[in-house]
């Protein structure tokens, strides 16, 4: 049976090493700008432009949102245990959130204290994540650029350890060069078992100009069978407070403020 905490190392790890996804340096005359035509650059351009428009996106100090997450049983039930909607209000410094399940549209369930991300064995996030901080020089190659409607599909490949670097697609807005979806490969670890391949699709969306992770949906290959073939991850009701109370960071004082929980 696989694991919450298989399948959520999965999934963080995989959004980790997406971080480190980087464009081979343009030519002078490059990345294009906004409004630039993606069929009259390059295909290692045009990613460039997409990671330079990502970077540009402002930085809210704070980000509350709703988390759902959503798997199936071996026998097409919904899994009652590792499917649960949970509310988080984050501080953007440090990731320190104050988070609470809710079971209901009235039911809350007790205060608590995380740090969400996505590269640790717990629920990814926040829905801001910078996919691309940190980023090093050579990683990947763009190999093919498609317009595709109204988006450029860009086709990745990396120039060294597939695993450490596992983005294969990118779609972005072909005008703008915002992004829009990544496709990205990993790896399930199985306890003592095999290793099956995993397939991460994460759609971006805007929120007050910000992008963000709308869904993040994965796909266990491999023949594999068993619990949380699929798992799906959606961030809604993303809301930038300009401030929070600062006991919301603290799980020490979560007690004394039991009467005035956020909801």
């Amino acid at each position: 049976m696989i694991g919450a905490i298989a399948w959520r190392r999965c999934a963080m790890v995989l959004l980790a090493a997406v971080a480190g996804a980087v464009a081979q340096p343009a030519r002078a005359d490059a990345p294009p700008g906004a409004g630039a035509s993606s069929s009259a650059v390059t295909p290692q351009q045009a990613f460039a432009a997409v990671l330079e428009r990502f970077r540009s996106r402002p930085q809210p100090p704070f980000v509350t949102y709703t988390l759902t997450r959503y798997q199936l049983t071996a026998a097409g039930a919904v899994d009652p245990t590792q499917s649960y909607v949970k509310r988080y209000w984050v501080r953007a410094s440090d990731r320190a959130a104050l988070t609470r399940f809710a079971p209901s549209a009235t039911e809350r369930g007790p205060l608590t204290f995380d740090r969400p991300a996505f590269n640790e064995p717990r629920d990814p996030g926040p829905p801001t994540y910078d996919f691309f901080r940190g980023v090093g020089e050579n990683t990947y190659v763009a190999e093919s650029a498609t317009i595709e409607g109204a988006v450029v599909h860009l086709r990745l490949r990396p120039t060294s350890s597939p695993d450490a670097n596992p983005v294969r697609e990118v779609f972005a807005d072909k005008d703008t060069y915002e992004l829009r979806k990544i496709v990205a490969a990993d790896k399930l670890f199985i306890e003592r078992g095999p290793v099956y391949p995993v397939t991460m699709t994460i759609t971006i969306a805007a929120v007050d100009g910000v992008p963000i992770i709308r869904e993040v949906h994965g796909v266990v290959g491999g023949n594999y069978n068993d619990d949380g073939k699929e798992v799906d991850y959606t961030f809604s009701d993303v809301a930038f407070p300009v401030s929070l109370p600062d006991w919301y960071f603290d799980p020490h004082q979560y007690g004394a403020h039991a009467a005035d929980a956020p909801v």
